[in-house]
């Protein structure tokens, strides 16, 4: 509190009570004598006080009534309050305390105990606030040290989502635009009510960075078989194929290592799914409709569209357009009908990102 002296506000309708007990504080505490409640509420308008000695027994308006009266006020709902009587029974003093005093002192008042109360009181108010104070510190902390941590982990998935493309002579344009795509999608899916129970419960923060990591496991497939300037015949298609559980697998290593993570959990399912198609044609498990995780379903409209648009070394890239006529002709055979409902709600914003991070 450093050097400021601490308000005390005495609520009495009886001027002796108001006199001794201004005179027993005025030492230690700056005391405003008030002469009833509605004269309290008025002084409140302008003075905010660390402490309030209120009397029980007062005309028109009782210290139970004001009391109500400030804890329904949320600007004053914290200040302490003391109440002052000269009958303590036990259903008075419960009532009390049930509408948020946090002492009794008995009238006549006695100084040494009047003042120790009040001491005992603001120290514990005092250490509250403190204990609040390192809290909301700490907090703050934790969410500084969290906000880094997610940085360095994207940062370090960037790089070898990267890597990976700079092997397939792609560009980091690929990564960047299939986590926009993905994310239009799902924002998509929340507005139009589709999927609404499933996607409302990922977390969007893990599961857009996550996507980076879909196409992990082509770290490991040989350079003549990613960029062969033609159609892979069916071995190299079969090697091919396999970049999907070698990526699955690479993730699981990762989980094995670390604490559970749901960053790890939609990693594993998009890279393991968006090869799924939903007639039960695709790769690796062969899955149909809804067995297949919904994450690699939205995946996969992500990444097929953007394969499109781009340039491969066995194909040069097509209008946004035309994929976007292929992607809606897939609709009930390579991808899921309802996100295809979705996907025709935003094809010309995939289309504008495709155009400003080509």
């Amino acid at each position: 509190m450093g050097n400021r002296r601490q308000k005390i506000m005495l609520v009495d309708d009886n001027m002796a009570n108001l006199t001794i007990g201004k005179n027993m504080l005025k030492d230690a505490y700056e005391v405003y004598a008030v002469p009833s409640a509605a004269k309290l509420f008025e002084i409140l308008e302008h003075v905010t006080p660390d402490l309030i000695l209120l009397d029980v027994m007062m005309p028109e308006m009782d210290g139970y009534e004001a009391i109500r009266r400030l804890k329904a006020d949320r600007r004053r709902a914290d200040i302490p309050v003391i109440f002052l009587t000269s009958k303590i029974d036990e259903r008075s003093e419960l009532e009390g305390l049930s509408l948020g005093a946090i002492d009794y002192v008995a009238k006549p008042f006695s100084a040494p105990l009047l003042l120790k109360r009040i001491e005992n009181q603001l120290l514990i108010v005092s250490q509250r606030l403190e204990l609040k104070n390192y809290n909301d510190n700490l907090q703050a902390m934790v969410h500084r040290k969290t906000e880094q941590i997610i940085e360095l982990q994207n940062a370090v998935l960037s790089t070898v989502a990267e890597m990976v493309e700079f092997r397939d002579n792609l560009t980091g344009g690929h990564v960047t635009r299939t986590q926009m795509y993905l994310e239009l999608l799902v924002n998509t899916l929340l507005a139009e009510k589709i999927y609404e129970e499933e996607v409302s419960s990922w977390d969007l923060d893990f599961l857009i960075p996550s996507a980076q990591l879909h196409d992990v496991g082509k770290i490991a497939i040989s350079d003549a078989i990613l960029n062969k300037p033609g159609k892979l015949d069916p071995g190299e298609f079969e090697e091919m194929k396999k970049h999907v559980t070698i990526g699955v697998e690479a993730i699981d290593r990762i989980a094995k290592k670390t604490r559970g993570h749901s960053f790890l959990l939609h990693a594993r399912v998009i890279a393991g799914a968006h090869h799924e198609k939903w007639d039960g044609s695709g790769y690796p498990a062969g899955l149909r409709e809804k067995e297949i995780p919904l994450e690699g379903r939205l995946m996969a409209i992500a990444d097929v569209y953007d394969a499109l648009i781009s340039k491969r070394p066995y194909k040069q890239p097509i209008s946004a357009k035309e994929a976007e006529k292929i992607i809606e002709a897939g609709r009930g055979a390579h991808f899921d009908p309802l996100l295809i409902d979705g996907f025709r709600l935003v094809a010309e914003h995939f289309a504008v990102l495709a155009e400003q991070y080509c």
